[in-house]
């Protein structure tokens, strides 16, 4: 599996900073390994991100940005890091009041100094909220988040988008999927403005209960982990103002550098004919040839002013 991208800026020692966008980045202990079964270092995420950046800003901009942070690679400590804490003063931020009246401070990740600044502290994984700074209360897209339960698997998830994909298509609604760069896939449909939360959580629900009742030996809406034995969980829940999901063509902190890559439809059906789950399975090099040869599959997304309205709940 070949795990290294080519290098679009190389990244130099730590005693030289990097030059960004007008920015000075210093990059501590660049050949940290932080994947070790590819041997992958903080020197080859940064050029990573640094390459696959034209694509993967538009949508990180405008958004404040959950940091999912393994300092210490995939096989040490990680958490979920919400407060921006000691972020350059370049760098701007989004206070968000939660459910108890506490306000947290993200950041957000609009340049490639800012990629470079996150990844330096550990970050692997990018994880935006659904709406833009502009309209925090107005999700930009629809998510449908596809999770396997053991012994279903990818082959399982994709069987389900195609499903979704072919119901949203008879509502009028336009579906794009990807990895999650994990075990599962994420179906997502771009809307126009002026929708709530209340909405959209509402309509995935309604179309978990709709897929699990005509599917029942594949699809379930059951939150309990102990209940999902080989069905794909249909999460509907992530449609919340208070949940960010990962970024396309985040890395994700798995045992091997992967990555959450927008799809063609026309890849999951070949995927599903041939039962090769494998062909969802992404690192860096390959995403960056693919957006070579592609360009975004995900463009609809990083546009929140585009998209397609939900019809009303039966």
């Amino acid at each position: 599996m070949r795990a290294v991208p080519p290098a679009a800026v190389p990244v130099p020692d730590a005693a030289e900073p990097l030059e960004l966008d007008g920015h000075a980045v210093r990059v501590t202990h660049p050949d940290r390994v932080l994947w070790p079964r590819a041997g992958f270092t903080k020197r080859q995420l940064i050029e990573y991100l640094l390459a696959i950046a034209p694509v993967l800003l538009p949508h990180l901009r405008c958004r404040g940005i959950t940091l999912r942070r393994f300092p210490e690679g995939v096989d040490g400590p990680g958490w979920f890091q919400a407060e921006c804490r000691g972020c350059p003063e370049w760098m701007r931020t989004f206070d968000v009041t939660g459910r108890g009246g506490r306000t947290w401070r993200y950041c957000m990740v609009e340049s490639r100094a800012g990629l470079a600044w996150t990844a330096n502290l550990g970050t692997l994984e990018l994880h935006p909220f659904l709406s833009t700074i502009d309209q925090p209360t107005e999700p930009t897209a629809l998510v449908l988040d596809l999770d396997p339960g053991p012994p279903a698997g990818l082959l399982a998830c994709a069987r389900v988008a195609l499903l979704l994909r072919d119901r949203l298509a008879v509502l009028g609604l336009e579906a794009y999927a990807k990895t999650s760069g994990s075990v599962g896939l994420h179906v997502e449909v771009p809307l126009a403005p002026g929708h709530s939360f209340e909405q959209t959580k509402a309509f995935a629900r309604s179309l978990a209960t709709e897929l699990s009742t005509s599917h029942p030996t594949l699809v379930t809406e059951v939150i309990d982990r102990t209940r999902r034995a080989g069905l794909v969980y249909l999460d509907w829940i992530q449609n919340d103002a208070s949940r960010s999901t990962v970024a396309p063509y985040s890395l994700r902190a798995t045992p091997w550098p992967l990555v959450s890559t927008p799809l063609a439809w026309h890849e999951l059906e070949a995927a599903v004919a041939a039962s090769r789950p494998q062909s969802l399975v992404f690192t860096p090099a390959d995403v960056l040839a693919r957006v070579d040869r592609l360009g975004d599959l995900f463009t609809p997304l990083a546009n929140p002013t585009s998209g397609g309205a939900l019809p009303p709940i039966r």
